[in-house]
């Protein structure tokens, strides 16, 4: 799953486009006349009226017809426009038709990589703001306390707490080991 980047293109059998990336195309269209924006409009809608039903149909595969779905799709970018940046937007969501319909034939997959963009954030505005460290173990000290904190945040620990109670030596569990309890009891519910 990826935004299409160009490195991204070659290192899998299969490969999955992130809708919210493909949509941002449709999104970012600046049309000039009403009758563009309402085109515009209308394609917007029925792109995420179908991903709801494509995240819906993940969720339980016998609630929608593959080949509905698949119509909807073809239905969506089929057509031509007016408005010729609408038109462009389209052909190359038509182009990427196998790479978008992905969750077709693998219901597990995720119609989106906005999780795993969200994690790597982080250190991205880290570096942004911080431009660099200066030696590898100021790199690894950089990395390890950002591993800490997104991990913390998303066990719902307060690592400042966390942080505090390893320093003053008292008995805390370390955080892989409520991560490893959290993923069992989400597997054994």
């Amino acid at each position: 799953m990826s935004d299409d980047a160009p490195q991204f293109r070659h290192i899998a059998l299969e490969h999955a486009l992130c809708w919210v990336h493909a949509g941002r195309h449709l999104k970012r269209l600046n049309p000039l006349t009403p009758l563009y924006q309402q085109e515009v409009d209308c394609k917007l809608q029925e792109f995420w009226n179908l991903f709801r039903d494509l995240n819906e149909y993940r969720e339980n595969q016998s609630s929608h017809n593959l080949i509905v779905l698949e119509e909807r799709f073809d239905k969506l970018v089929s057509g031509e426009t007016e408005f010729l940046a609408l038109n462009k937007v389209m052909k190359n969501l038509r182009e990427n038709k196998e790479k978008l319909l992905q969750v077709l034939k693998n219901p597990e997959l995720p119609l989106h990589n906005n999780p795993a963009e969200l994690g790597a954030r982080a250190k991205v505005r880290n570096r942004d703001v911080s431009l660099h460290t200066l030696t590898k173990d100021g790199t690894e000290a950089v990395d390890t306390f950002l591993t800490l904190v997104q991990t913390a945040k998303k066990l719902g620990v307060n690592i400042s707490k966390y942080i505090n109670a390893v320093l003053s030596d008292r008995d805390v569990e370390p955080i892989s080991i409520t991560l490893i309890k959290k993923a069992k009891l989400m597997i054994t519910g």
